[in-house]
């Protein structure tokens, strides 16, 4: 270990907070082992060898956005383009109804900005999945959505938000983050929202009582630099609201994207991004392994890395398979067991905010 990562372990058996530079000597080191070490440690003493997954089901509502994000393959311009899809409300409530049928508490759902869909559409949909199961948790529509679901009624975030909380809505997914440096979110996603609005509507949805998770897109075009940067905001958010449940970075799938010289990130990277957000991330308690972009060996390596979550059973994902993901499409509760097992650690069955199922 170096003189410099010396330091840092010192730091963090102290339990002092981390700074940029700690973060950044981090990201240049080669020693991934040293740091995996100390992410493990911090995450034992936090969570122990507990290991949480859930039984979850995404719906991916439609693929026709007014966004044109460069790195994206999920999108389509309009209905009449190959391959673009919007489900009917009957689609959804019977994906709903097999979700709960097949033991799944949570209802993970997030679409394109579809620029001829009605803002009565959506909580509609919420009530049809409600009226499926009244128990399933909604965690739906990124900060990007509510934005534009903003704009469609002239209503303030807060007020837009709680006519979805009535409508059914519980808590809202970490996407649509992507890197908050404004010139690399330029090449991007330059029609996306900032990273700064980004921040204030989660600050919102924080204030009026929803939870959220947090998301970073890396191994693009993004610096070490930009990481630590996109770290820091969701670090000092946390310390003003801790509405952040997780944390979940995503490696970019390179495949099928139009943005130039993207370089994808390897397992190397992906483990000690994950680590390092482990121990910059001191505010919050659940860092999670995103087996579907990451692919079920590195997420299972990933959880001695100081990871102390592994997603849900899925099912249906089309995003990150759209992009080149190779993973399944779904896992089985007894799947994920096994996996946690495996690597040595106890599975726990949660729902979405972190009440345990079962355990063992």
């Amino acid at each position: 270990m170096t003189a410099e990562l010396k330091k840092i372990e010192t730091k963090v058996g102290r339990g002092e907070r981390l700074s940029p530079d700690d973060a950044m000597i981090m990201f240049e080191s080669d020693d991934l082992l040293a740091i995996g070490e100390l992410a493990a440690s911090v995450n034992h003493r936090r969570n122990g060898d507990q290991v949480y997954f859930n039984v979850n089901r995404h719906i991916n509502y439609t693929n026709i956005c007014v966004n044109q994000c460069t790195f994206c393959a999920f999108h389509r311009k309009s209905e009449d383009q190959d391959g673009s899809y919007t489900l009917a409300l009957q689609e959804i409530q019977q994906r709903a109804q097999q979700a709960s049928e097949s033991g799944a508490t949570e209802i993970h759902m997030v679409g394109g900005l579809h620029p001829e869909l009605p803002f009565d559409f959506y909580p509609q949909m919420l009530k049809t999945i409600k009226a499926a199961d009244p128990a399933l948790h909604i965690k739906a529509f990124t900060a990007v959505e509510i934005d534009y679901f903003a704009k469609l009624t002239n209503l303030p975030v807060s007020d837009l938000v709680s006519t979805l909380r009535q409508a059914g809505l519980d808590s809202l997914p970490g996407g649509g983050a992507e890197i908050f440096a404004p010139a690399v979110r330029q090449q991007i996603c330059p029609e996306k929202i900032s990273g700064e609005r980004w921040l204030e509507i989660m600050e919102t949805v924080h204030r009026i009582g929803l939870k959220t998770n947090a998301t970073m897109l890396f191994g693009h075009i993004e610096s070490f630099q930009d990481r630590v940067d996109h770290l820091t905001r969701l670090r000092d958010l946390q310390d003003r609201t801790g509405g952040f449940q997780a944390f979940i970075p995503l490696p970019f799938q390179p495949e099928n994207s139009k943005l130039m010289n993207a370089r994808g990130a390897g397992g190397v990277d992906s483990l000690k991004t994950l680590a390092i957000s482990r121990l910059y991330l001191d505010n919050f308690r659940h860092l999670k392994a995103y087996w579907v972009m990451l692919g079920l060996k590195v997420a299972q390596v990933a959880l001695c890395f100081g990871v102390n979550d592994l997603d849900g059973t899925v099912v249906e994902e089309k995003i990150g398979h759209e992009a080149g993901a190779t993973s399944p499409q779904e896992l089985g509760r007894a799947q994920l067991v096994a996996l946690i097992r495996a690597a040595g650690k106890i599975a726990v069955e949660r729902d979405t905010l972190y009440r345990t199922v079962r355990a063992g």
